[in-house]
């Protein structure tokens, strides 16, 4: 059975799988430019989850296997994508009227670099070829001037490699970065909220003075702040993820009961899943709570809340940004998630924004966002509360969940 049929009717099958056997799946085994093995992989690469590419990673620079250097670039292309890079995937063979690059990334912001991947750095690399590449790129207008190159390196020790590129002239166009350094930028911008993270993350990769450590300064509080910013915005308004309220031994003082982390996230997971099934669509993530499918047309803005004591209600906030990212995509769905129960409610984007007039809003250091109140009537109907009308019944609306 072809890798794809087989991913999408069996993914715990495809999921114990190494790299090894996942491209052996593809098409006829057979990885080359062109081929069926080679679409299969790159279409496989979209749509698993960014932890399994850090798996397949670590494979390809364990373990020696035919074609591993090509796989690795493979999944170095797929690591850009998920910094939000426009990637042109390269050749897996030069030919003569061919310009031999691994991948291009484009950013949103409009650079482009140029990449070059290495599984070790333990043999010199012609960096005049890699110039030359680049120059030949800006020549037919493919590129512009103030692009760079990035070499992808799989291991950490590249002392030998940073002392060629640091004595070279071409220092200040040419950057290195360990492919687990990449994987861990990934991590941080999917675990953001902020598109200005992004930004920032993305920008580490272009070449930067940084004799004055203003920028790098600026990098790394941008992220800190929108992690802490995404963690203030749950607990106080009662949305969200985290917090259950109960009285403490000294009156009148209220404590704060986290929601264990690893369930919030296995219940994410569970939903993320279910809607993937829903949508016939793999959905990847963009952001802690923002998913989409490779192609970008298919989109969620999945979010969790416990249950509260006084109603049996859960809480939840819809942002401005989230909405900005659903209006994008041809379906697009807010999807709500309860601790306890093996359900969620996906509504409609047009659906949502329908109701938004209606809905309390918060205005925040961060910004501002609508209250949404589910609460519960009797023990199997859920309506959605607005305020002065008609709830809405949300069992249309429901998605039920498959967990382990």
């Amino acid at each position: 059975m072809p890798l794809l049929s087989l991913w999408h009717s069996n993914p715990d099958a495809i999921d114990q799988f190494t790299i090894e056997q996942v491209v052996s799946s593809a098409g006829d085994g057979n990885l080359r430019d062109g081929s069926l093995c080679s679409s299969e992989l790159l279409s496989f690469l979209s749509e698993v989850r960014s932890e399994k590419l850090e798996q397949y990673v670590e494979h390809c620079l364990t373990n020696r296997f035919d074609k591993g250097g090509l796989v690795l670039q493979d999944l170095v292309n797929e690591l850009g994508r998920r910094l939000d890079f426009s990637v042109t995937n390269g050749r897996y063979q030069g030919t003569q009227n061919t310009i031999g690059f691994d991948g291009l990334w484009r950013s949103p912001e409009g650079r482009t670099i140029v990449i070059e991947v290495k599984t070790t750095d333990a043999y010199r690399i012609s960096l005049d070829t890699l110039s030359e590449y680049r120059q030949r790129l800006i020549s037919r207008s493919e590129i512009s001037d103030d692009s760079s190159i990035l070499i992808v390196v799989g291991r950490q020790d590249t002392g030998e490699l940073e002392a060629q590129v640091r004595g070279s002239r071409h220092a200040w166009d040419i950057r290195l970065i360990s492919a687990e350094a990449l994987i861990k930028m990934v991590a941080l911008k999917e675990n953001a909220d902020e598109p200005e993270t992004g930004v920032k993350i993305r920008s580490i990769l272009m070449p930067v003075e940084y004799t004055r450590l203003d920028g790098l300064v600026d990098v790394m509080f941008t992220t800190a702040k929108d992690i802490e910013a995404d963690l203030a915005a749950e607990v106080p308004a009662e949305i969200e993820d985290n917090t259950t309220q109960k009285a403490s031994a000294e009156p009148g003082l209220i404590t704060h009961e986290m929601t264990d982390s690893r369930l919030l996230q296995l219940k994410r997971e569970a939903i993320v899943d279910a809607m993937s099934a829903r949508l016939r669509e793999a959905l990847v993530k963009k952001t802690r709570a923002l998913y989409q499918s490779p192609d970008h047309k298919k989109r969620i803005a999945c979010t969790i809340s416990k249950r509260y004591e006084t109603g049996s209600t859960y809480w939840y906030a819809y942002h401005p940004k989230w909405d900005d990212f659903l209006k994008e995509g041809v379906e697009s769905f807010f999807v709500l998630g309860c601790m306890d129960l093996d359900l969620a409610f996906a509504l409609p984007r047009q659906r949502i924004y329908s109701l938004l007039d209606d809905l309390h809003v918060s205005e925040m250091e961060n910004g501002r966002y609508w209250h949404v109140h589910i609460n519960r009537r009797g023990s199997a109907e859920f309506e959605l509360v607005i305020p002065w009308k008609d709830n809405l019944d949300l069992r249309p609306y429901q998605v039920e969940l498959s967990l382990p």
